[in-house]
């Protein structure tokens, strides 16, 4: 009697050890199991749970495809622009950035003007409801913020632009 409880467990135990994984070692970004390998490659042991690694796949060789049709777009980085277009290409820079310039201080003058020295003009159903209204200047200060820095941003874009050439 004793003997039919004991049998099983054995049977469960020596198959449950052979189901564990096996001792598994850290070298760098490479993991192995091999005792004399890990110990004279100086591996680290890897303990507490089991490791699953799975080997990744490599990335097709898209690169001369890339290549072909960037080159036609524009120039690489080793090629060089001649002086002509590159003078062409500052001037249109400056040109938009001028533009630009232009927009965004003219957006300003909308907004100083509306917001009235903090105190802009009630609209609608501000005059019973001023939480509406101070929610309104709030928005309309941080706008005004927000397009001082774009102003900003604009001329320092500006400074970095050659000047255009004299008009000839």
């Amino acid at each position: 009697m004793k003997y039919a409880l004991l049998i099983p467990l054995l049977a469960t135990l020596f198959v449950a050890n052979s189901y564990a994984q096996e001792r598994i070692y850290r070298c760098g970004n490479e993991y192995t199991n091999t005792v004399p390998n890990a110990q004279t490659r100086g591996c680290k042991l890897v303990a507490g749970g089991n490791v699953t690694v799975v080997q990744g796949t490599r990335p097709a060789a898209s690169a001369p495809a890339r290549a072909a049709a960037t080159s036609t777009a524009a120039p690489s980085g080793g090629q060089r622009v001649d002086a002509g277009e590159q003078k062409s290409r500052d001037s249109d820079a400056r040109r938009i950035l001028e533009s630009e310039l232009k927009k965004a201080e003219a957006r300003q003058a909308e907004l100083l003007n509306e917001y009235n020295n903090g105190e802009p003009e009630k609209i609608g159903g501000e005059a019973r409801n001023y939480q509406k209204y101070l929610d309104r200047v709030a928005e309309l200060k941080a706008s005004l913020a927000r397009n001082e820095s774009d102003i900003a941003g604009i001329r320092r874009e500006l400074g970095r632009v050659p000047p255009a050439a004299a008009a000839k």
